[in-house]
């Protein structure tokens, strides 16, 4: 995170006493709360308010597709900047080149304009775009949405060819990265496997408590060992093995979001003025437990345990390891 978070009020004072036991509460309940279950629909503020009722209608547009694979390919394409630009001319929101534009961007908002930079027109383009391609390639063997996905990147004869996804490195992981991060955009229903690598992340954490907060400290040699709250989590899950973005909204994408009863240790959480985007993310923490979490709040105070439940929680995200590599930010510094 780059930007300070000033939060009212001075934080806990916790004894040492009271530490001990929520980090030996944390390791017990991440030994044997490992659940199981499915997640539909959008997730809480996964997709901007402004985008979100056209996803979820146009995700709906076939059974190929649903409109969290609409927006994790929107996400992947540009980050929800309808402005965006490539060094291939590719265009908008949803990157389309401008020959693929001409022949299948449609007029979404029936304004007698297919315009590549409106949203309201490339968001539905895309779907189209994808159930096309889906018909295209229905007889072929396989699942109809990898398929599809396959047909998207390398071409609808190869999926026809090699009967279902071709044997090319970049499609099988075109293919892996929008299903893995098609999980960051659903809501849960039920509870979300957790990350087993997640008691590594708070142990990391638990041994920065008491450190100086620094805004932008990676906790470097630079930095004398300091830390911002995106920077800690990232390091924190750095240490298992895990390469998270460097700043706290991308983090939100590294996997599927719990809901607040159904949070583990080493969830991550999230705060926000905007409840409804997750873009506006501007804070994140450790959960380790009890309503608790290990936090990096801002410039003159301490690495340190914060409740999580105040106004500007946003929600969760379960780390997995596929998530964090399916981010397209996921190596940025």
């Amino acid at each position: 995170m780059r930007k300070a978070w000033w939060w009212g009020g001075a934080g806990l004072a916790l004894g040492a006493g009271f530490m001990a036991l929520l980090i030996i509460g944390t390791y017990s309940a991440a030994a044997y709360l490992m659940g199981g279950g499915r997640a539909v629909g959008l997730a809480k503020g996964a997709v901007p308010a402004a985008y979100r009722p056209l996803v979820q209608k146009w995700g709906s547009l076939c059974s190929a597709i649903n409109p969290a694979l609409l927006a994790a390919q929107l996400y992947q394409e540009s980050g929800w900047n309808p402005r965006a630009q490539s060094q291939a001319a590719a265009q908008g929101i949803a990157q389309f080149i401008p020959g693929t534009w001409a022949t299948h961007g449609i007029d979404g908002n029936g304004d007698g304009d297919r315009n590549v930079w409106d949203p309201e027109d490339a968001i539905p383009s895309a779907a189209s775009y994808d159930c096309k391609l889906a018909k295209y390639v229905k007889d072929a063997p396989g699942d109809p949405t990898r398929n599809m996905l396959a047909a998207y990147n390398a071409g609808a004869y190869a999926v026809i060819k090699y009967g279902g996804v071709p044997p090319y490195r970049e499609t099988q992981n075109y293919v892996k990265v929008i299903t893995t991060l098609a999980k960051s955009f659903e809501a849960p229903v039920g509870t979300v496997p957790s990350s087993r690598k997640a008691a590594g992340a708070i142990y990391y954490a638990q041994k920065k408590l008491g450190t100086p907060y620094l805004w932008g400290g990676d906790g470097t040699a630079g930095d004398r060992g300091r830390f911002d709250c995106s920077g800690l989590t990232k390091a924190a899950y750095a240490s298992v093995g895990i390469g998270l973005p460097r700043v706290a909204n991308d983090q939100y994408n590294a996997g599927p979001h719990p809901d607040r009863d159904e949070l583990l240790p080493g969830d991550l959480v999230f705060f926000s003025d905007d409840l409804t985007d997750s873009r506006a993310i501007r804070h994140v923490g450790i959960y380790v437990g009890g309503g608790y979490m290990i936090n990096a709040p801002y410039t003159g105070a301490v690495i340190r345990f914060d409740k999580i439940d105040t106004p500007d929680y946003f929600g969760a995200t379960r780390v997995t390891e596929d998530g964090a590599k399916a981010l397209p930010t996921a190596d940025a510094a």
